[in-house]
């Protein structure tokens, strides 16, 4: 079984930094790709980072050159940097893993954390 946890949520300032952190369990996680994924009230979950086991990463046009994920295999951890952040950025943030290439659409990651929420004050 997987277990992830994120950390690192809180309150910030527009145009402030947070960084996210996704401690997961199990011998495998070097092989997995993990997503960084947001959901705000009454709006789908969308993801916002993606990286594979190789380090390849994706990110939507909504938060390009402003996020950057990252992953740490010797911690087992995925990290989600987010700077310039916006009034629109507010969610609970969820980290999701998958036995495979990244993914974009939240139905393909098999495990998930329990959620971080972010909240921007203008």
């Amino acid at each position: 079984q997987v277990q992830l946890v994120e950390s690192g949520g809180g309150l910030v300032q527009a145009g402030g930094s947070l960084r996210l952190s996704c401690a997961a369990s199990g011998r495998t996680f070097s092989s997995w790709s993990m997503g960084w994924f947001r959901q705000a009230p009454g709006l789908e979950r969308e993801v916002v980072a993606a990286i594979t086991w190789s380090a390849n990463t994706y990110y939507p046009d909504s938060v390009k050159g402003r996020f950057t994920i990252s992953r740490d295999n010797a911690k087992n951890t995925v990290y989600l940097q987010m700077n310039s952040l916006k009034p629109e950025d507010p969610a609970v943030y969820y980290c999701a893993a998958r036995n495979g290439w990244y993914a974009w659409q939240s139905a393909l990651y098999n495990y998930w954390g329990q959620g971080t929420q972010v909240t921007v004050s203008s």
